[in-house]
């Protein structure tokens, strides 16, 4: 490698100041143990936290006691030499490594390795295969609990995202997110700043008056909504990635890195969003609604976006099951409690990421006056009947919210349709019964008098709204039968989800949903005729015979490839 000679004159200024708590020197041969390169990478990443140094220094070929260099044929093959980073990353916790390893021939032609570490990140100390170590004098010790403390409170009042990344540039950044921010910012301040002069600004420019930037240097805040996925290396020891994740009887998985101002939406797209039908009172038409609102679930992963804790270190996970959503972040309800956002019109005084907060709330993913919780997540799910988030708090260390993606009560979700007035009280009430919890009094009662609510604690439920039809209309749909096309769009959107099915995932998909007037095997005579009517179509095909086929879509319409 080629000298450098800024490193050279590091080099005799570490000699020269001689140890400390951020330089190590060592003579180190060829067999120097790297379990022992981790210990010092650990105590010199902690020393040079709580000092507030950019960097410490494990310097190999320099003689200890007599301060000469003396050289090191320490992994001469420059690839083992780099290979030394790996290995680092792998033992430490949270997962980091040397910001660089230079390596520097002096004049006498000696070879010495200067192992540049970076400090440990605000609030997190850096663990050697689960141990953490410091320095005491020369020599290595354990992380005191007294010294783990002080690096761990240093994150509380701290916005991660406003740090500036002076080596990320603009090259660093997706044109199209870039392009799509703008276009919302226009759109977004049209009435404040003439189009032409948005426009006119340079991406930079731009940049800083969406808080994104500032003095020419990006901060975490602009990697995480417009940077390409390497760019993760800028923010290294932190994680910027979300998961989404397919839990039941078929799984998969999908990590989604930067830019987040469009992948969410990509994220979004690999939920199996199958229609779901509902049959009002005293009506014969069923009405249909996905089983997730696009709205709903972005509101609650932006949310994850903006408040994640992101020093922990971890991932933002959805995790989809047959008939919920889980998101979850890392670190704790920043403010209040979710309650307190979702009963009354309480506005954060504070967040964990502002910089970033304020960015998206620009960019409009989210809304920094605390009303997104209520007026979309959960009036967004009231207004499709669907029961209404849930958050998880039992563990203090994350954030988790579970959005249901099929109907828990119908009798709940009837009652919302025909009472499209009633107040938000005793909405949330009405929701609490349906799960199995006692709801506040005062709403309580007053659903008692408009007979939403029958039977006594704890044994509540929603009153049943059938008495809304006459028997006439409910023997008819009982025995009715829904439109053929109805029944081949439930197929198709089946196979589009899933990929493949045999004849009993139609059975279960179809079943109380057939007439009643039908027999058994008629109704078994039905399913196959339908799926005949979709192969003479083109729409579907089959593998094998009679009830052991596997029906998939054609490949030209989404089947597999």
């Amino acid at each position: 490698m080629t000298t450098a000679i800024p490193i050279l004159d590091r080099l005799h200024s570490l000699i020269t100041e001689w140890e400390s708590e951020c330089v190590e020197f060592k003579d180190a041969n060829d067999n120097f143990p790297t379990s022992e390169i981790g210990k010092y990478f650990s105590a010199l990443a902690n020393e040079a936290n709580l000092r507030g140094v950019g960097s410490a220094w494990l310097v190999f070929g320099v003689e200890n006691k007599k301060r000469q260099i003396i050289g090191t044929k320490y992994r001469e093959d420059s690839a083992r030499l780099q290979s030394l980073k790996h290995q680092i990353a792998q033992g430490t916790d949270p997962s980091t490594t040397f910001r660089e390893i230079h390596e520097v021939l002096t004049a006498e032609g000696e070879r010495v390795l200067l192992l540049e570490i970076p400090p440990a990140p605000k609030g997190m100390p850096i663990a050697w295969n689960g141990h953490f170590y410091a320095r005491d004098g020369e020599s290595l010790a354990a992380l005191s609990l007294v010294k783990q403390d002080e690096i761990r409170k240093q994150s509380i009042h701290e916005d991660w995202s406003s740090v500036l990344c002076r080596n990320a540039t603009l090259k660093d950044l997706s044109p199209e997110a870039l392009r799509r921010a703008r276009e919302i910012f226009v759109e977004r301040q049209r009435d404040r700043i003439p189009e032409t002069t948005i426009r006119a600004w340079d991406d930079m420019t731009f940049l800083e008056k969406l808080s994104l930037a500032s003095g020419g240097s990006l901060n975490r805040a602009c990697l995480l909504l417009l940077g390409n996925p390497e760019t993760e290396l800028h923010i290294n020891p932190s994680v910027a990635e979300m998961s989404w994740k397919l839990e039941g009887p078929e799984t998969d998985y999908e990590h989604f890195g930067p830019p987040f101002l469009l992948n969410t939406s990509l994220l979004f797209q690999k939920i199996r969003n199958l229609r779901l039908t509902l049959l009002p009172p005293g009506q014969l038409i069923p009405v249909e609604m996905k089983k997730y609102d696009q709205r709903v679930v972005l509101e609650a992963l932006h949310n994850c976006i903006a408040h994640q804790d992101y020093s922990r270190c971890e991932r933002i996970l959805v995790i989809e099951r047959m008939s919920e959503l889980e998101i979850r972040n890392a670190g704790s309800f920043f403010e209040g409690t979710p309650a307190d956002y979702i009963a009354s019109n309480r506005t954060p005084s504070s967040y964990r990421n502002r910089t970033l907060a304020q960015a998206m709330m620009r960019l409009r993913m989210i809304d920094t006056m605390g009303l997104g919780i209520r007026e979309v997540m959960f009036r967004g799910q009231a207004e499709r009947y669907f029961p209404l988030p849930d958050y998880d708090l039992s563990d203090p260390t994350h954030v988790v919210v579970k959005i249901q993606g099929r109907f828990i009560d119908e009798n709940y979700s009837r009652t919302l349709l025909t009472h499209a007035e009633l107040p938000w009280p005793e909405v949330l009430a009405l929701d609490s019964v349906q799960k199995g919890r006692e709801p506040e009094d005062a709403a309580l009662q007053s659903l008692r008098k408009k007979g939403l609510v029958e039977g006594r604690r704890p044994a509540l439920r929603v009153a049943s709204d059938v008495a809304a039809a006459t028997e006439e209309t409910a023997e008819y749909i009982r025995f009715r039968a829904f439109d053929d096309g109805y029944f081949c769009d439930l197929i198709l959107d089946y196979l589009r989800t899933f990929q493949k099915g045999r004849r009993a995932d139609f059975e279960r998909l179809l079943a109380g949903k057939l007439s009643s007037a039908l027999t058994t095997e008629q109704q078994e005579n039905k399913i196959n005729n339908l799926l005949q009517k979709l192969r003479r179509e083109g729409k579907i095909c089959s593998e094998g015979r009679a009830k052991t086929s596997v029906w998939t879509l054609p490949k030209a319409h989404g089947g597999q490839r």
